[in-house]
Parts: structure tokens; sequence; C-alpha cells
């Protein structure tokens, strides 16, 4: 039988996989899970979420929470994933070559940003960036390595991290002063003319041969 140092009482809960009694109601808790990391992450903040801020909100214990996403970081970024759908993404901007791809990059990106479900968590991540380090290394991870590199590399074009420094820079720039700071006239023109006048700059960045010129 084990027990405290003492003798007296249970013995403390040991890291790892979570008992029967945390694992709450089955193939779901996940993404309930996952809806509420955003939703928190979207309310307070990066500093101010907790992974047991999170476990309370969607009704589990921590160690639940530990055991599907590990650390506070981790849920994080799966926080920023499921709001970008990257596998989806890049088969929507890299399906037909590399002919028009500055304007598909353009347009699927700020409609992710117009759209409400998934503006808000992301409005959370920008936020958290730029006054957080760990949170800004996470994004810059995310942005680089599960989006703009891989339609460099796919390209196979010279550079491909340079070039995708660039994009992003571009893009996330835009989505700060539209959606952050709410810049006018940017953050009330029409996306659509948003798109005409950068897919351009987009499509040389990502195409000619020297992004440098």
């Amino acid at each position: 039988m084990t027990g405290t140092a003492d003798g007296k009482g249970p013995a403390p809960r040991r890291r790892g996989r979570p008992t029967r009694e945390e694992t709450a109601d089955g193939p779901d808790t996940r993404e309930r899970i996952l809806r509420t990391a955003r939703e928190e992450f979207a309310q307070r903040g990066y500093d101010k979420t907790s992974v047991r801020g999170i476990a309370k909100a969607a009704g589990v214990d921590p160690a639940l929470v530990h055991h599907y996403f590990g650390t506070k970081d981790e849920i994080f970024a799966a926080a920023i994933e499921v709001s970008f759908e990257p596998a989806l993404l890049l088969t929507t901007i890299l399906g037909r070559g590399s002919e028009g791809i500055g304007e598909r990059l353009a347009r699927n990106f700020l409609a992710i940003w117009e759209n409400p479900a998934t503006r808000a968590p992301l409005l959370a991540v920008i936020r958290s960036a730029l006054t957080h380090e760990a949170a800004a290394k996470i994004l810059r991870q995310f942005v680089l390595r599960q989006i703009l590199e891989r339609v460099a590399r796919d390209l196979d074009v010279p550079d491909p991290k340079f070039r995708a420094e660039l994009a992003a820079s571009h893009m996330i720039g835009i989505a700060i002063l539209r959606y952050v700071v709410r810049v006018e006239p940017l953050a009330g023109a029409d996306p659509e003319q948003i798109v005409k006048l950068v897919a351009p700059t987009l499509q040389r960045y990502l195409t000619d041969p020297d992004p440098h010129a």
C-alpha cells in the first residue's frame, strides 16, 4: 500500500496518463479543451491564461489538458493551428501552381481574419506576440515553418526562408494595422481592394528569380 512519507493519506498523484476519473466524457473532450483554450486565450491573452484555468473552464482535470496538449505553449500553438487549418490552406494556395499564388495567399489569409470565429483567437495571438516573447516565438514558428516556408519550398525557388519572411512581414503587418490597431483607411477597406493591391508584391516575393530587386 502506498502513502505519504509519514504513512498517512494517499500518495501524491504521479505524472503521466490521466486516470479514468480524470478523462471526463470521451472522444469529444480534446475538442472541448481546445475550443475552451481558444476562448481563454482570446479573452485573457497569453500571459493571463493558465493550464489550470483552461481545465476549470472546460470542466476537466488539469492532468487531462497536459495529457492531450502538454505545456501551455503547446496548447497555444494548437489554438493557432486550428484557426489557420494549415493543411487545407496550403492545398488551396498551392493547388494551381505558382501563377496567381500571391493573390490566393492574400485572399485566404484575409478570409481567416474576416471570419469572426477565427478572428478572436488570432487577435489574442497577435496581441500576445507583441508583448510576450514566448507567444511571439510560437507565432513565428507556426507562420514560417507551417505555412510560408512550405509554400516557398514547394515553388522550388532560391532563398525560401528569406522569401517566407518577406511575405510574413507583409501579411502580419496588414493584420496588425487592420485588426489590432485599426488604422484607417486600412481598417475599413474592402478585403478585395487589399488583395488587389498586395497580391502583386506577394507574387514577386514568392516567385521572382531575384526577390531583392
